[in-house]
């Protein structure tokens, strides 16, 4: 226990000195300009773009686009026709022919993980289809879908919303893609722990086509960008949020305050993740999906309470989506802001969620493919369209803001002539109806937010583990830089953490996607595999 103490002590003792130091300029601040440089350099490389008559659009965007958009059609439209099919899959009505029976005590942690958050780690297929559903959507449905979704309605207005729902649409292809493949090529430890993801089948996978060397720097290129996005978009972006939400709530600002709520959110997370308490995890297991089901209620209960104003508020979305107002950047700019902020909710073509998905139970990895693209129409079609439409009633009844009206990702508020950022647009548009609302969606938040940290600090482990082994000392390395940017994040503006987080989370594309582009004759043959043995169960 003394040595994850230390780990903790180490983490604080930076902060304390560079607070100690004497200037003019609070401790968030200072840390913020330190920051920003990194964040916008690491957003310029990203996203690169290409000049396509007066629209410069980012390479990253076009690759995730063209290779959603063509395994789409490749495999039929499965978002549609294989959707029934995903929903028996979850209730189980194959396991027999998958041999599929988990009992929750076969569940091996290890490392002092999390069970259920981070359970994907133990024998050989130790979770049912629902388990991995389950833990891959805990990973991103969160402050993507509360923040996120309120920055791309700031920034490009009601029609950014068509957009986000058509990214989740053809990014359930790719997930399908994606977390196939991240079942057929996991790797096994000699203690039967379960090692898969991009990583995995990038290496493995462009192996069996005499492609070694351009899948092992694939491989290496994806873990090392996953590590990156462990920090950013799994961890930075929901500490800075939480803290914004703290702080509006205590009605603090400026300062250090920022830096002590992330200081405050690095030791709990430190607990659970460094110091291996399982008490603390088995409470948000129970608690996120209460808080999650809370949410989905409220919305709705705002969209029933606006029910007449819903074909008009769906009218700006079409209508935006394809001529939006001036200073919205255009269709294309319209386009790549739904794409982006999609993206990076539901993380479809980025590989991650093939980390939590590899170690289901089943002796088809189609199987899990097929569940897997349910998650980005949970996350993105459901769950970040509510959203919109509460933000957009919002805007419609006050007039709060004006769209495009952006500036650094946050939004000026016309009453108050003060720019907010996406978490507090959200509380402002839930509480308009639900009074008080907001003292519920902070706790919510925060619940949000620290599941997907934990979440997140798994994937970030694995990829780490790949590039630096799987020892002890190399796995406390990890978790102490992962607890540095709780504080970075909750301490630097939304704009600085945003752009790195987008940029981390979006980077994941280039390798991933061009492994998929190369592998994806593999899941034809798993999902003609997998369609065979329901066949041939049903004639029995």
């Amino acid at each position: 226990m003394k040595k994850y103490l230390l780990s903790l002590i180490a983490i604080i003792l930076p902060f304390i000195s560079f607070a100690q130091e004497k200037t003019e300029q609070g401790l968030d601040e200072r840390i913020n300009d330190a920051f920003m440089p990194i964040a916008e350099g690491w957003e310029r490389l990203v996203f690169y773009p290409l000049t396509i008559g007066e629209y410069n659009i980012p390479i990253v965007v076009i690759l995730l686009v063209v290779g959603a958009t063509y395994f789409t059609f490749y495999f039929g439209f499965p978002g549609i026709f294989k959707f029934k099919l995903a929903i028996n899959t979850v209730r189980g009505k194959y396991d027999e022919i998958e041999g599929n029976e988990v009992e929750k005590s076969d569940v091996n942690i290890v490392d002092g993980d999390l069970p259920d958050t981070i359970k994907d780690e133990g024998k050989e297929g130790e979770v049912t289809h629902f388990q991995a559903l389950a833990t891959a959507v805990s990973g991103t449905v969160g402050l993507g879908n509360i923040a996120g979704v309120a920055v791309a309605i700031a920034v490009g207005g009601p029609g950014a919303t068509f957009w986000m729902i058509v990214c989740g649409f053809i990014g359930m292809s790719s997930k399908f893609v994606e977390c196939t493949l991240g079942v057929k090529y996991r790797d096994i430890g000699p203690d039967g722990t379960v090692y898969g993801g991009p990583m995995y089948y990038l290496q493995k996978g462009l192996k069996l086509q005499n492609k070694a060397v351009l899948g092992k720097v694939l491989a290496v290129i994806f873990a090392v960008l996953c590590v990156g996005a462990s920090f950013g978009g799994g961890n930075a972006f929901q500490s800075n949020q939480a803290a914004v939400q703290i702080s509006s709530m205590l009605g603090i600002t400026g300062g250090a305050s920022g830096t002590i709520i992330g200081i405050v959110l690095a030791i709990v997370v430190g607990i659970v993740i460094i110091g291996g308490i399982k008490r603390i995890a088995k409470i948000t297991e129970k608690v996120v999906p209460f808080m999650a089901i809370i949410y989905i209620i409220a919305s709705l209960v705002i969209i029933f309470s606006n029910i007449e104003f819903v074909g008009e508020a769906f009218s700006l979305i079409i209508s935006g989506a394809f001529s939006p107002q001036a200073g919205l950047g255009g269709i294309l700019g319209v386009l790549i802001v739904g794409f982006q902020r999609a993206a990076f909710s539901n993380e479809a073509g980025a590989g991650s969620a093939a980390i939590a998905h590899s170690a289901v139970k089943t002796k088809y990895p189609a199987s899990e493919g097929i569940v897997a693209l349910l998650e980005p129409f949970i996350d993105t079609i459901v769950i970040c369209t509510m959203t919109a439409l509460v933000i957009i009633f919002f805007n419609m009844s006050s007039g709060a803001f004006e769209y495009g009206n952006s500036v650094n990702s946050s939004v000026l508020i016309n009453e108050t002539q003060q720019y907010i950022g996406g978490v507090d647009l959200t509380t402002m548009a839930f509480d308009s109806v639900l009074p008080g609302f907001s003292y519920i969606l902070t706790v919510a938040i925060i619940l949000f937010a620290f599941s997907t940290m934990i979440s997140w600090s798994y994937y970030g482990l694995q990829s780490w583990k790949y590039l630096f082994g799987r020892g002890k000392k190399a796995d406390i390395i990890y978790k102490v830089m992962f607890l540095l940017f709780v504080v970075i994040g909750a301490s630097a503006t939304l704009d600085a953490v945003i752009k790195f987080s987008d940029a981390m989370i979006l980077a994941l594309v280039f390798p991933n996607m061009i492994g998929l582009l190369l592998l994806f004759p593999k899941v034809r043959e798993e999902l003609v595999r997998y369609l065979s043995a329901i066949k041939s169960a049903k004639k029995n």
